[in-house]
């Protein structure tokens, strides 16, 4: 699927100087349904994020999603996967990073990064347990500080805890 990204310049310019500035950093790209998605190692995220954003223009942070990956934990794959989807105004350009985690492994927070940033890691953290070092206020954002487990956690349970 990356032969379509030749249809898309822009971007197959941004994951070119992406793999000529983070080439150990990256385990995996996909084009798909014309999005730019690349797989990068965690401890890499802060300046991957820091390179797109000053020297590539992805000054937005739309949106940030988390996964639970559980039922191909067997496979080999980690746990968890947030996605963090980038925008660039100037082209209306977008790019997802990926980063991988386990169950009690964190990541780093991005929020001195991106200030958008800061209630979608706590709705991740309360909805997945997944923690995000450094962040200013990292707190349950939908359930009481009481609450036991993470709902949006593959195993937990459909009629919720009793």
């Amino acid at each position: 699927m990356l032969d379509q990204l030749d249809n898309f310049p822009i971007l197959k310019k941004v994951l070119e100087s992406l793999e000529t500035n983070f080439k150990d950093s990256i385990l995996d790209k996909t084009f798909e349904k014309n999005e730019l998605s690349v797989l990068i190692k965690k401890e890499d995220l802060i300046g991957v994020l820091t390179y797109l954003k000053t020297e590539q223009g992805f000054n937005a942070l739309n949106d940030m999603i988390g996964i639970d990956n559980l039922p191909y934990a067997a496979e080999g794959k980690k746990r968890f996967s947030v996605y963090y989807q980038l925008y660039r105004f100037q082209d209306f350009q977008r790019i997802r990073i990926k980063v991988d985690t386990e169950e009690n492994e964190g990541i780093d927070s991005i929020v001195s990064l991106y200030k958008s940033s800061d209630w979608a890691e706590r709705e991740i953290y309360d909805m997945f347990g997944i923690t995000f070092s450094s962040h200013p206020d990292l707190r349950r954002i939908y359930t009481p500080d009481n609450f036991e487990g993470y709902p949006l956690r593959k195993d937990f349970p459909m009629e919720g805890k009793k």
